[in-house]
């Protein structure tokens, strides 16, 4: 594999000049993919030209299961040109591969059109390095026998993080670090060791935030280096053209069915509706608003409800991370089914944005309720090309360990970490394999310690109360609260002539006067207004006497039709009850002492749900003591001192 890497390495340095080293993955990858596939159809070449002519008249889906058949793949190729015969042809190249390119079927001329491959080989043409390229590809030796798919995939993964290096976009965008990878990998399969290594074992993998293929390549790698003769399916669906063509490319190079990966919004569009999968992986964008997707994903919500993707609720419009892990756990297989078991990578947000009956909180409610989160992990900072954020990776599973039932481990793996000498963008620190090895022993363990902690689903959720206060008010009609009357927008409305009887009732009463009791007022304001014959109407009354009044803590308080308190929304507040505390205990406890006129409308009660990662990993350091604190600066003055005498000397 070096020798080939190496190889076509040579090829993307002949192209400097002409091409920035930021383009060289434009040509080497579709160049490669290329060679690949014309070295894997070279077996049945002949037969598929043969029957091409011969189908030419059927259907085309009959054409098409024809020309399968005759390759002996899901993918083929009619034109009579291979690499051979491209390069035998140099005057006609250009058009001559063109022609080769439209003799492949759609799902593989798709990967060079994503690719735009066209305007690649227009500018080879042009820079004159088309024959150059061409010739030396066709020197590659990439048939199966020489290389196998699984040597293929590394090799080309190789390409994909060379050329990712020599972007000059942003290599978050495409790319997740190899070892974050490796971590949610081995976090995902740590517990099933056993049963992966038994011959004849069928699995499949997802990843519905694809990009490159990454994650399903490392996902590939470490089960067949565990089980070589496993059986694995792997799905994957992006959005971006580019990174679709080098993951379906990669997928196709390591002999896995071309249909399997889709271009596509996935929340907007599932290309894989009908399947539910072993596993998956996923790194969606962080911070990213859905606003663009919001019109789908609300109408899958109310029209779907739990029988969609997105039951529980949906996120903030500025972050649309929470739905991939919706529809992430929508990918897994039932219990009865056997299961399924999912890890994420998310930022700090969805473990305690939004507040009670958000839809943040309530989809970390009902992944609580019905045990899903397993694990969640705390990874260091700065781990990322394009952010510095702090991230977690969430592990869902429906098939939990007995236990593991109704409880979740938070991992706290922040301080596991080896700097980089150099820095890759936001990208500074990394994870080592022992670091990886120290933070999936944790997991595999499941035991309390300083950086794993173990609590009950219920541990996390909540209640939030609504602590009402009485409503106590005074009355007077000052110069000041008159006018602010007057400037309400009620009062405006009124007809010069009812306004001019309002402010000569008012005058009626005298300025000095303090009622603190609201029925005294309203018998005082309604006997000036007969006297004015100005009749109060229930909403200007209702007006009058808002305006007018004004927070008394020692008056009277005010009543209801109903002979009940009325809450005073200024006072209004909220609390969070613990799941397992009973309210009333509570509020007897942390509220009635210090208000003992307070109640809880329980009508305005709402179930929550957060998960305070740092909190439960929070370390007291205790402060520096005076005398050492004295110490330091009498050593600053000291130096300070010795400075300005020098300078004086």
């Amino acid at each position: 594999m070096v020798n080939h890497v190496s190889f076509i390495w040579s090829i993307a340095e002949s192209l400097r000049g002409p091409f920035k080293p930021s383009e060289y993955g434009s040509v080497v990858l579709p160049f490669t993919v290329l060679r690949r596939l014309d070295a894997v159809l070279a077996d049945t070449k002949r037969d598929v030209v043969t029957r091409a002519k011969a189908v030419g008249g059927l259907p085309e889906k009959l054409q098409e299961l024809t020309l399968q058949e005759a390759a002996g793949h899901q993918f083929y190729n009619s034109s009579p040109f291979d690499f051979a015969k491209l390069v035998a042809d140099p005057a006609d190249l250009r058009a001559n591969m063109s022609a080769y390119l439209a003799g492949f079927s759609a799902n593989v001329r798709d990967i060079f059109e994503r690719f735009e491959f066209d305007k690649t080989l227009n500018k080879l043409a042009e820079k004159n390095k088309l024959f150059a390229v061409t010739e030396k590809f066709a020197q590659a030796d990439f048939h199966p026998r020489t290389v196998s798919n699984i040597e293929m995939g590394l090799l080309f993964e190789e390409l994909i993080r060379w050329a990712n290096e020599r972007s000059n976009e942003t290599a978050g965008d495409h790319y997740t670090p190899r070892e974050v990878i490796a971590l949610m990998v081995q976090l995902l399969f740590a517990l099933d060791d056993d049963a992966l290594t038994k011959p004849g074992i069928v699995r499949s993998i997802y990843d519905p935030t694809a990009g490159t293929g990454g994650m399903l390549s490392v996902a590939d790698e470490y089960l067949r280096r565990m089980n070589p003769g496993i059986q694995l399916s792997l799905y994957g669906q992006d959005y971006n053209d580019a990174s679709y063509a080098i993951c379906k490319a990669d997928m196709v190079i390591k002999g896995q069915d071309v249909d399997n990966i889709a271009l596509g919004d996935t929340l907007t569009g599932d290309a894989f509706e009908d399947k539910r999968f072993d596993y998956g992986l996923s790194n969606p964008p962080f911070g990213v608003d859905w606003k663009d997707q919001r019109s789908i994903v609300d109408d899958e919500h109310a029209r779907l409800g739990f029988n969609g993707r997105f039951g529980p609720g949906t996120p903030a419009v500025s972050d649309g991370a929470m739905l991939f892990l919706l529809h992430l756990v929508s990918k897994m297989r039932t219990p009865a089914d056997g299961g399924s078991r999912m890890a994420i990578v998310l930022n700090g947000s969805p473990l305690f944005s939004g507040g009670a009956g958000g839809g943040e909180s309530n989809i970390r409610k009902w992944l609580l309720d019905n045990d899903l989160v397993e694990a969640i992990i705390g990874l260091p900072k700065d781990m990322f090309y394009n952010t510095g954020i702090s991230t977690y990776v969430w592990v869902l599973t429906n098939r939990k360990t007995e236990e593991r039932q109704g409880r979740v481990q938070l991992i706290d793996g922040r301080e596991m970490f080896t700097k980089l000498r150099k820095s890759l963008g936001s990208k500074r620190n990394e994870l080592s394999p022992a670091n990886i090895e120290t933070i999936v022993g944790l997991y595999a363990d499941f035991t309390d310690g300083e950086h794993s902690k173990i609590f009950r689903n219920e541990d996390f959720l909540y209640r939030t109360i609504t602590v009402e206060r009485p409503l106590k008010l005074n009355w007077q009609t000052t110069a000041e609260r008159v006018d602010a009357l007057f400037a309400a927008k009620a009062v405006a409305k009124l007809s010069d002539a009812n306004a001019s009887a309002l402010r000569a009732t008012l005058d009626r009463l005298d300025a000095e006067t303090v009622w603190t009791s609201r029925p005294e007022f309203h018998t005082a304001l309604k006997a000036a207004a007969k006297a004015e014959g100005l009749t109060l109407a229930a909403p200007l009354l209702k007006t009058v006497t808002a305006e007018l009044g004004e927070q008394d803590d020692t008056a009277e308080v005010c009543l209801d039709a109903k002979g009940n308190p009325e809450p005073d929304a200024s006072l209004r507040d909220t609390e969070n009850v613990p799941w397992d505390e009973d309210v009333d205990a509570y509020v007897a406890r942390e509220v009635l002492p210090y208000a003992p006129d307070a109640w809880v409308d329980h009508t305005k009660t709402k179930e929550g749900a957060e998960i305070p990662f740092t909190r439960h990993f929070y370390k007291y350091v205790p402060p520096r003591s005076l005398e050492e604190i004295d110490r330091d600066l009498d050593a600053v003055m000291a130096d300070l001192r010795l400075m300005l005498s020098a300078v004086e000397a």
